[in-house]
């Protein structure tokens, strides 16, 4: 009888802690770089965040790590943006990287620099004041559907020019 009430209450307690672990395993969160951007940069950053839609390609939200207005995620694998990144090295002149002929498309208004990446894309946004940045996995092939979702928030929050 003494065996049996052990056991039970073994269940008993297993129930909160294997809750607790398949919450967090179930949360989507990743591991982001965050920028640095400042002045009027992070202030578009910052406008840039607060519009982001809540699922990009049918993709839910996650929460970056650690938590940034700078960044944020959607999905797991995680398709990552990063606004005030640096320029990227394909159109820095003197760069080892640098490329005259990068291709680039526009995508509902936003011109995006597209460059192929290992497991997918990343997207770059050009000719705009703040560059922009997603990473999106091969996962979600297309790649470039994602950015459909992201182009009236930046088109909003991040000026034109350069």
């Amino acid at each position: 009888m003494l065996g049996r009430v052990m056991t039970a209450r073994r269940r008993y307690l297993a129930l909160p802690v294997l809750t607790v672990l398949f919450a967090a395993v179930g949360c989507a969160s990743s591991d982001v770089d965050v920028p640095s951007p400042v002045g009027e940069a992070a202030h578009h950053c910052r406008a840039l965040h607060r519009q982001l839609p809540k699922t990009v390609d049918g993709i839910e939200r996650g929460t970056a790590e650690p938590v940034s207005d700078f960044t944020a995620i959607w999905g797991d694998p995680a398709v990552t943006l990063r606004c005030g990144v640096s320029k990227p090295d394909v159109l820095t002149y003197g760069s080892e990287h640098y490329n005259p002929t990068a291709d680039a498309a526009a995508v509902d208004g936003v011109q995006w620099l597209f460059e192929k990446r290992d497991d997918g894309y990343r997207f770059t946004t050009v000719l705009r004041k703040v560059y922009v940045e997603v990473t999106v996995p091969g996962k979600y092939a297309p790649e470039v559907n994602v950015l459909t979702d992201l182009a009236g928030a930046v088109k909003k929050t991040i000026p034109a020019g350069v």
